[in-house]
């Protein structure tokens, strides 16, 4: 953590370890949340758990795509 500094006032020390105290807590809320985002974006845990390969490819325009957009994936 970037150290903190004092600009204007004669804080007491009870005062000061209050604001650092929120600081500090701020912080690990941030902290925690950026990690729940990050294991939730992570996706099924396994693969066979994964429900979107069921769904059918998806269908490339180019040469042909008309004739091959009725074929099976």
């Amino acid at each position: 953590m970037a150290p903190i500094h004092v600009l204007h006032g004669q804080p007491t020390p009870e005062e000061l370890a209050a604001v650092l105290a929120v600081v500090q807590a701020r912080a690990a809320a941030a902290q925690a949340a950026a990690e729940a985002a990050r294991l939730a974006g992570a996706g099924p845990a396994a693969p066979w758990n994964d429900r979107s390969r069921l769904f059918r490819q998806e269908i490339h325009p180019g040469v042909n795509a008309w004739r091959t957009s009725g074929w099976a994936s």
